[in-house]
């Protein structure tokens, strides 16, 4: 079975199938149709569906005449039917693995998926997970919903591994491309396989590892880490601020140093599907050992507190005019989790907006990149823009992503006062109505 998988692969004639056509999955897809492969997108959500098979792109790492392209010369295509599952040969997983309300993993998706799969998949199938979860996972999850559903022996008659999506949506120099792969795998076969798959449809190198745990561990250990480091940040920039000391000027004075640093930067929360999740999933399996994860629940408990903090500090700006947060006005400048990037996917300035309701202040927002965002059911339209007049109109500016299109001069100018959660304004020299993270 290997030996034929490797020559289909060599010859282009694998078809590929992939779950979820969310932000990793659409970019995986494309690559997959980009390298010669006959590639399939299964998605629940019919809008996207019918975006794809248009060649509408809805993700920004993608590039839109590619999308169109592989999608006229039918190299692309998607469905919501999953029996088109027994036509391919290789099934990527990338579909959301949310926390639950208990804040802890929500991997339905994972498993409903899986079920389908097992429904409808051949001998020499090849399916990787790429949805980032917890350590155990592939083997104690998927593993026996594929032998059972299907009756096919996993490493005899099909290949399982994991292989961690690392998208970093806006990033100028890595994508999906060029990003390095980690593969772990259920035998070394299918990690043989499931490596040369990536191998000929992706720049980046492929490091394999020793079983799917490992990789898992990987992925949870990259966030984590960023999780930990931002927290220290946080904690240091409310230390900072009580001391009278620009945590900003300290981090780029750190960053001098050659080697040994690091250097991470403070803002309103954590936002994005990865950093601010990643840290639960492995909190929650840490329990089933008996283990209690002290140094990753506090920087979380940090990082959770971040826009609480941002508000009071938000109050006590507006005090100084003897203002009380109770009818101020208050613009926020960016709902996206990142600068220049349309997604806002537990994005922290959601959750401030929400408490600065809550305490009644009257709050609108700006993004150039989200028009509209849906949060708890509703949604929510944002200003279509902002000049002189309107930015005057305000009490307090509160600016949680640093959008580069948007004019900070202009801003400083004719803001009461600016709450500056990300530095956004760092080049501004009139600093009498500014206030730093």
């Amino acid at each position: 079975m290997k030996s034929k998988i490797l020559q289909k692969i060599n010859d282009r004639k694998i078809k590929v199938g992939v779950i979820g056509l969310g932000y990793v999955g659409l970019p995986l897809a494309v690559e997959k149709a980009k390298a010669g492969f006959e590639t399939v997108g299964f998605d629940v959500q019919s809008e996207k569906v019918d975006m794809v098979n248009r060649g509408e792109n809805y993700i920004g790492d993608v590039v839109n005449e590619d999308l169109e392209k592989l999608v006229k010369e039918g190299k692309l295509r998607a469905t919501t039917d999953f029996s088109f599952i027994e036509d391919v040969d290789f099934i990527a997983i990338c579909v959301p693995t949310p926390l639950d309300e208990h804040q802890q993993p929500d991997i339905s998706y994972v498993k409903n998926s899986t079920v389908e799969i097992a429904k409808y998949m051949k001998k020499g199938t090849m399916v990787v997970l790429e949805s980032t979860t917890y350590p155990g996972t592939t083997e104690e999850l998927i593993k026996p919903l594929l032998e059972n559903g299907s009756g096919l022996s996993c490493g005899k008659e099909f290949y399982l591994g994991f292989s961690p999506e690392r998208v970093d949506p806006g990033n100028k120099q890595f994508k999906t491309k060029n990003t390095p792969k980690v593969v772990g795998a259920v035998g070394e076969d299918a990690k043989e396989v499931i490596s040369a798959m990536y191998r000929v449809v992706l720049d980046g190198d492929i490091y394999e590892v020793s079983s799917p745990a490992v990789a898992e561990m990987e992925k949870i250990l990259e966030n984590t880490y960023r999780n930990i480091n931002i927290g220290l940040v946080n904690e240091l920039a409310i230390l900072c601020n009580k001391m009278q000391i620009s945590l900003w000027e300290v981090v780029d004075a750190a960053k001098t140093k050659p080697y040994g640093f690091q250097a991470f930067y403070p803002g309103p929360g954590l936002g994005g599907h990865c950093i601010p999740l990643d840290p639960y999933y492995l909190s929650w399996k840490a329990r089933e050992f008996g283990f209690h994860t002290s140094m990753i629940e506090a920087s979380m408990m940090i990082n959770d507190k971040m826009p609480e903090y941002c508000v009071e500090r938000a109050s006590k700006i507006l005090n100084k005019d003897q203002k009380a947060l109770n009818g101020s006005k208050i613009l926020v400048m960016g709902v996206a989790y990142k600068q220049d990037i349309d997604d806002y996917r537990e994005s922290p300035a959601i959750d401030i907006i929400n408490i600065l309701k809550k305490q009644g202040a009257l709050v609108d927002y700006y993004d150039p990149f989200i028009p509209e965002y849906k949060d708890k059911g509703d949604f929510h339209s944002g200003l279509n823009s902002i000049d002189k007049n309107i930015i005057s109109s305000y009490d307090l500016v509160m600016i949680t992503a640093s959008h580069s299109s948007i004019d900070y001069q202009m801003v400083q100018e004719n803001a009461k006062w600016v709450f500056d959660t990300k530095n956004a304004m760092k080049n501004i020299i009139n600093r009498k109505n500014i206030e730093i993270l």
